[in-house]
């Protein structure tokens, strides 16, 4: 008929938080949620992006892993759960991370990043940082961070 509008089913309400954690109820939230769907990975990967981004490595690492069971190549949570490891000081272990995700995706610019900044800062591994940070230039010449990142492999070639 003209005129009349089909009539349209309500969207669904996420059942957590989207974008940053705001506060203590949207953390509370997700943890809720995620006893209630513990095969949710988007919600496992929302709660530690949030436990992350207050600090709370230990918490983020325990939902990164939580994901990772249910999908174990998901190089963004592998990085994530890298950067959390290295910042609760287990640089090994964050390495550890960085190469799997690596293993997964050979081309991951962060990943080579990130595993270039923890060998040479944290294992003063120097030869693995610029091989790591060189492969992230070649991946990605036009970066926006590329000047810097040439800044930084010309620092560590002349050991300072």
């Amino acid at each position: 008929m003209a005129g009349c509008r089909q009539k349209e089913e309500p969207k669904p309400v996420s059942q957590f938080p989207a974008g940053p954690i705001q506060s203590q109820d949207d953390t509370k939230i997700l943890k809720e949620a995620a006893q209630k769907d513990p095969g949710n990975v988007d919600v496992w990967i929302k709660l530690g992006n949030a436990m992350m981004d207050t600090k709370r490595f230990t918490e983020a690492i325990d939902a990164y892993q939580r994901a990772l069971q249910i999908t174990p190549n998901n190089t963004e949570v592998r990085v994530d759960m890298g950067t959390c490891y290295r910042y609760s000081g287990n640089s090994d272990k964050a390495v550890e991370e960085y190469r799997k995700a690596l293993k997964i995706n050979p081309d991951h610019v962060i990943a080579h990043k990130n595993l270039g900044v923890t060998l040479a800062y944290d294992l003063k591994d120097i030869a693995g940082a610029i091989k790591e940070l060189e492969r992230a230039l070649e991946i990605e010449p036009n970066a926006q961070d590329a000047a810097a990142l040439k800044e930084e492999i010309q620092k560590l070639k002349a050991g300072k």
